[in-house]
């Protein structure tokens, strides 16, 4: 394996754990002054224990999503089905995310967020079990409830939070901070670990293509298990009156009278958009002619600057400037220059492949934008998630964020379905535009922030944890 990988590893491996420590130390420090306080101490200790059995949740549902992801693709061309037929799988899940997924935000505000994070683990348990069958339809029927638990994977569990913070009094600064150490372990480290374990099952323990996806179901289980019996409920609108459809419209009428939502919206579905066809592009651009890549250890790579990304937004956010409105705009821009790079620095296809067995120079250069891009991810998800937080209301909150959902895989569809009809300089291109777009929808909102009075400097005594 060539050098470029271990270097680019071992850089990454000394930021994220000097930036972690570096936060831990912070937090410390913040605690210790904290006790002084009297009450609040105790009111500090109360949310460790409720943080830290949302990070064990969270932390089990992710692994139970990304134990599925690097063996979705192998196992249905393991029982023979062509790339055409694979293709159309894929787009049936977002299809299904799109359709149905702003309906399960709905219903979370109304019935419940506990009983949704429930329904999650329900429909991916038998999505997970779909796999065990080699029949297309039923391999479709598993799609479409992978894309209903998506939908509530990424709504669901974040509108209970919110709620739940607020609804026990703690500080809204230690909100950022959850989420930051969220993304840490549940994009991250978990994500890390579940394709090492992933592996193993595979091919050390040579269990069957099918075996993480049992792997899946146990943990969601478990998950499920904690979440039934530690969570209390919590609703958005629980008016007896007011019927799903009812509050669909309103959700949709705050998107359009409410210009932050919008411009956060915008944000969200630009960026996650461009986000998810990175995830399709990466591999042929780095090995366009197929050159021999460690697809598992460039992965890990992409984890460890995710991770590095959140620790660096957790730091970010534990200050009073700049705010995370401000921030998020150059992080949109150094992630369209991230995938700008491609464009210009483009591997050629058809090279003699008895002379070029590894990655190219070009390759090379990509992979550095790539990993640019990868950081502004790990920044990205705990910024937006808190930004979320301020500007969507209680009542709509799951609704709305199933509403930013829907351009999103409307988007992937259409790129998943003519992906082969344009040159990967192209999408890339488009992208960096989407992140340029986003940049300045960021800009706008941090001018009506302003406007409005709603960007207030935070206490710096007690912005971190």
């Amino acid at each position: 394996m060539e050098s470029i990988y271990y270097t680019t590893f071992g850089v990454f491996f000394v930021l994220c754990s000097g930036l972690e420590l570096s936060n831990r130390q912070h937090s410390k420090n913040n605690a210790e002054s904290s006790v002084a306080k009297g009450p609040a101490d105790k009111l500090y200790q109360t949310f460790l224990s409720f943080r830290n059995n949302y990070l064990v949740v969270y932390s089990l549902m992710m692994a139970g999503d990304w134990l599925q992801g690097p063996y979705v693709y192998a196992l249905y061309s393991h029982y023979g089905y062509s790339k055409g037929d694979i293709g159309k799988l894929f787009i049936a899940g977002f299809g299904s995310s799109m359709i149905f997924g702003t309906i399960v935000g709905s219903l979370a505000d109304k019935y419940g967020r506990k009983k949704m994070a429930l329904c999650y683990v329900i429909t991916y348990v038998l999505s997970c079990a779909t796999k065990h069958s080699p029949d297309y339809y039923v391999l479709m029927l598993g799609r479409f409830f992978g894309g209903i638990a998506t939908s509530l994977l990424f709504s669901a569990f974040e509108s209970w939070l919110v709620a739940e913070h607020f609804k026990r009094g703690f500080e809204d600064q230690w909100l950022s901070m959850t989420f930051s150490k969220a993304i840490f372990l549940g994009n991250g480290l978990v994500a890390i670990v579940s394709g090492l374990l992933a592996n193993y099952l595979v091919h050390d323990a040579d269990l069957g293509p099918v075996i993480p996806f049992d792997a899946a179901a146990f943990f969601l289980a478990i998950g499920g298990a904690i979440v039934w019996c530690t969570w209390s409920e919590n609703y958005g609108d629980q008016t007896e009156s007011t019927t799903v459809m009812e509050q669909f419209a309103r959700a949709a009428n705050s998107i359009k009278s409410d210009k932050k939502i919008f411009l956060l919206g915008a944000m969200q579905s630009l960026f996650e958009g461009s986000m998810y066809t990175f995830v399709f592009l990466w591999t042929p651009a780095l090995s366009p002619n197929g050159e021999d890549i460690p697809h598992g250890f460039i992965f890990a790579t992409f984890m460890l600057a995710c991770m590095t990304g959140s620790s660096i937004a957790a730091r970010l956010m534990s200050q009073s400037k700049p705010c995370v409105e401000e921030y998020m705009q150059y992080v949109f821009v150094a992630a369209a220059l991230g995938l700008l790079i491609p464009v210009y620095y483009t591997s050629v296809e058809g090279e003699n492949l008895t002379e070029v067995t590894g990655i190219s120079f070009e390759g090379k250069v990509q992979f550095i934008g790539f990993l640019i891009f990868e950081v502004c991810v790990g920044v990205f998800w705990p910024s937006i998630m808190s930004m979320r937080s301020k500007y969507i209301p209680e009542e709509s909150r799951s609704t709305i964020m199933n509403f930013f959902r829907m351009p999103l895989n409307l988007f992937v569809c259409i790129v998943l379905y003519n992906v082969s009809m344009f040159p990967l300089a192209t999408m890339f291109a488009m992208c960096s535009t989407f992140l340029l777009v986003a940049a300045f929808c960021q800009y706008q909102l941090l001018q009506v922030a302003q406007t409005t009075g709603l960007l207030t400097p935070l206490d710096k005594e007690d912005s971190s944890l």
